[in-house]
């Protein structure tokens, strides 16, 4: 398991990439224009620190192409490029 403070890489989901655009969505709608970034999509790959780490989940707050992160909770460490799921870096 990482440690907290590192950083992994997280695919974005289908529900993780609807919910950062409705999310985005909704502020627009009442006249806030507080995030600006590319449209998410599933499959984009992200970096992110991991805040949490509990069993064989970590909680991720994910750095998105824009001005704000997504907090993805209790995700697990998955092949590089499944969705939903952190890969940790290679070492150097």
């Amino acid at each position: 398991m990482p440690a907290l403070g590192s950083t992994v890489l997280y695919t974005l989901s289908e529900t993780d990439a609807a919910t950062i655009n409705q999310r985005r969505d909704d502020l627009r709608i009442v006249g806030l224009r507080v995030f600006a970034g590319l449209e998410a999509e599933p499959g984009q790959t992200f970096p992110a620190t991991v805040t949490r780490v509990d069993g064989d989940a970590a909680n991720v707050q994910v750095a998105l192409d824009g001005t704000d992160v997504y907090w993805a909770p209790a995700r697990t460490e998955g092949d590089p490029g499944e969705q939903g799921t952190w890969v940790q870096l290679a070492s150097s």
